[in-house]
């Protein structure tokens, strides 16, 4: 590149910085949206199930139903609602003042040497809060029942110890899986949802005939489009790194610079997607709602971020595949709770380089066939 073209380069990147200064809505899409998505994504989407409400009817008055029951309030997981009848257990199950029941039958005590039972209610309509509250359950009762066998001497199971341990996320809190995943999804918003004002944004004010009437090529239009929203993009990557690690408390484990590799790698993708949205829509309004449609709702929904990839049907998940976001997702998860994986982090970074390719390349071409 000769000194004049770069000059011209830098010429059009500041035209380009300034129009980003004076756009309010640029700042509030770069600084102010991703740190409340990160918020609200973060702290209102929860996948932990603790002190789940689970109604308790004894039936039975006597000694071991009182500690089967004593067991249950016991159980940090649970929150137990005393009921007095069947009745008023039907009532606040359809209600959903609880998730489930437990039921100890009048005979309990009786029976329960010889291997008596307990009968357990849930709400199927949230299938996974279900699973919750027998999994809890399951375990106050295993509990129980090796407690009353120890108080026998004669213990109803041999007595076996599980010591549990999380890799990479020791404290098993789903903060540190979807924080990462929100900052792939923000990335995504700032670089498609930006970019695709850009060129529209000539078309509309008119200033894309006199940048047609100056000798700008066709490589400077599109890299002084693109470099300054990609200085915004890490930006707001930074501030989203900064809000994650010291506002929310999600540790980081893997090098800055590579973060900024991934990152970079991605924002081609969707500054990309971008560019070629606005280039072709010569619309704001219609290439905001196209970048939404094809870079956010995917991101959301087909990333790995909330929806684990390898229980979504199979024409979907060969679809992810072209997916920038499912790529990044992965990154930052990685990067975040277990630093460097070298195997899955050069996969990553080679399909991110294989789809900006592909972007950044038919907008080259998309510019070719409008502006010449």
């Amino acid at each position: 590149m000769s000194g004049l073209k770069l000059r011209r380069l830098l010429a059009l990147c500041r035209k380009e910085s300034y129009q980003i200064v004076r756009d309010p809505s640029s700042i509030l899409i770069a600084f102010i949206l991703p740190v409340a998505l990160l918020f609200i994504l973060g702290y209102a989407v929860n996948l932990d199930s603790a002190h789940i409400r689970l109604g308790l009817l004894n039936q039975d008055g006597g000694a071991v139903a009182a500690r089967l029951a004593a067991t249950f309030r016991a159980t940090p997981s649970l929150e137990i609602h005393p009921l007095v009848s069947r009745a008023q257990l039907e009532e606040q199950l359809a209600h959903g003042k609880i998730r489930g029941a437990v039921v100890i039958p009048n005979d309990f005590s009786r029976r329960a040497p010889s291997g008596g039972g307990i009968q357990l209610l849930t709400d199927g309509a949230e299938p996974n809060t279900a699973n919750f509250v027998a999994a809890y359950v399951l375990g106050a009762w295993q509990q129980w029942r090796q407690q009353e066998g120890q108080n026998r001497a004669q213990p109803q199971d041999p007595i076996i110890d599980i010591r549990q341990r999380f890799w990479f996320n020791p404290s098993a809190e789903s903060p540190n899986f979807l924080v990462p995943g929100t900052i792939a999804l923000v990335m995504t918003i700032v670089g498609a949802l930006l970019s695709s004002l850009v060129v529209a944004r000539e078309w509309e004010r008119g200033t894309m005939e006199a940048l047609l009437a100056t000798p700008v090529s066709r490589a400077e239009l599109i890299l002084s489009k693109v470099l300054p929203y990609y200085v915004l993009g890490i930006a707001a990557m930074l501030l989203c790194l900064l809000v994650a690690v010291f506002v929310m408390g999600v540790p980081f484990r893997g090098p800055l610079w590579l973060l900024w590799l991934m990152s970079s790698l991605f924002l081609a993708n969707a500054l990309g997607m971008g560019l070629f949205l606005s280039t072709v829509l010569k619309s704001q309004f219609d290439a905001a709602q196209a970048a939404l449609t094809a870079g956010y709702l995917p991101a959301l929904m087909l990333s790995g971020f909330v929806f684990e990839i390898s229980s979504m049907p199979a024409p979907l998940q060969w679809l992810t595949r072209i997916l920038p976001a499912r790529y990044f997702a992965s990154t930052l998860q990685t990067l975040f709770q277990a630093g460097v994986i070298p195997s899955l982090l050069w996969f990553n970074a080679a399909s991110l380089m294989v789809l900006g390719a592909f972007w950044l390349g038919q907008t080259v071409r998309k510019t070719r066939r409008t502006l010449d």
